[in-house]
């Protein structure tokens, strides 16, 4: 008779228990569609609360984009994923062929190429790329200033990948032969031998790609050059990402300009567009040497500009890509408008 009655309030029990996760769990599902009903309420004043100005004759066919890349950070596969959707999405793909493959454009050139790119509307909207150094606009005479993006590496990684590049090439095209083709000293004997090649000097890169044309940008170690990267990067760029998470940088561009880069998130999941242009036969370089190249000035400088891009990346990131479980979609529009 006992365990009857056991029974029997192990049953109610069960009973209860059920009945209240089903409360829950409609609660829940009543909240979710009250957020979802909220969000669509105010989506719908959206439209007449927000400013759009009135479209141009060619509206965002006057996109212009300049990726000044800098060299070995992954540009290639950025690139490739571009030049794979300018036709379908109606845009030009330009290379910015420079004599000698100089990273900086005489005063008269820098002129030139400002006036060439904002006013030659046959091939707008337009993707131009090139290892060139970020050049300021305002002082060129133009009334519409392009867009600037770029990638940003390691620079212990980025060194140790254009060291193995110049010896043994890579995937992209690998029957080319490079300029120290045949030199088979590693990247350790390099620097324990003190040679040129591996010097921490080579790493002053990406601080002048970012710093510009003045003269004082590449002067290796210099502090205002650094400082003025750091106020480029996050003044005069639209995004600038990290190679390590390419797939995150390409999905931001998607989202902000969709004009040249929709599609381009799913196109570079399912290509082979990650693995483009990857370093043949790179050996990582052992902790000795690490160590060695840590205590340069130089790397100190570059390094504080590769963590200060990655900081203000992941914040953009953060607000784009990674909302919290459940949130809205940000929007912005105006109210309290008067006189009506």
């Amino acid at each position: 008779m006992l365990n009857v009655h056991k029974l029997w309030l192990f049953s109610c029990l069960c009973i209860i228990v059920i009945i209240v996760l089903y409360y829950q769990s409609q609660i829940a599902r009543l909240e979710d569609s009250f957020r979802r009903l909220e969000y669509k309420q105010t989506v719908a004043h959206f439209d007449s609360r927000q400013f759009f100005p009135k479209p141009t004759a060619r509206g965002d066919d006057d996109l212009v984009v300049i990726y000044n890349r800098v060299p070995k950070t992954g540009s290639t596969s950025f690139v490739g994923v571009a030049y794979d959707l300018c036709k379908k999405n109606k845009f030009k793909v330009l290379h910015i062929n420079v004599t000698a493959n100089m990273h900086v454009l005489s005063l008269s050139n820098q002129y030139k190429f400002a006036q060439n790119i904002t006013k030659w509307n046959d091939v707008k909207p337009a993707l131009y790329h090139g290892h060139m150094a970020f050049l300021n606009f305002n002082n060129l005479g133009v009334k519409s200033k392009p867009i600037f993006v770029n990638l940003i590496r390691k620079p212990l990684d980025r060194l140790v990948s254009y060291y193995y590049f110049l010896r043994n090439g890579d995937n992209f095209r690998p029957h080319l032969v490079r300029k120290k083709h045949g030199d088979k000293m590693t990247f350790d004997e390099c620097v324990e031998r003190g040679q040129p090649d591996c010097d921490p000097n080579n790493m002053w890169m990406q601080v002048p790609f970012f710093c510009g044309h003045a003269a004082q940008c590449w002067k290796p170690g210099n502090l205002w050059a650094l400082q003025q990267a750091k106020y480029n990067l996050v003044n005069n760029y639209l995004v600038v990402g990290v190679t390590e998470e390419m797939l995150e940088f390409i999905t931001i561009l998607e989202t902000v300009l969709p004009r040249m880069f929709k599609g381009a998130t799913e196109h570079y999941l399912n290509s082979n567009k990650s693995h483009l242009r990857q370093t043949s036969a790179k050996i990582e370089p052992n902790q000795q040497t690490i160590e060695k190249i840590k205590q340069s000035p130089i790397w100190r400088m570059e390094n504080e500009l590769y963590e200060f891009a990655l900081e203000h990346f992941k914040f953009v990131k953060k607000k784009i890509l990674l909302r919290e479980t459940n949130s809205v979609e940000q929007v912005f529009f105006y109210e309290k408008i008067r006189p009506k």
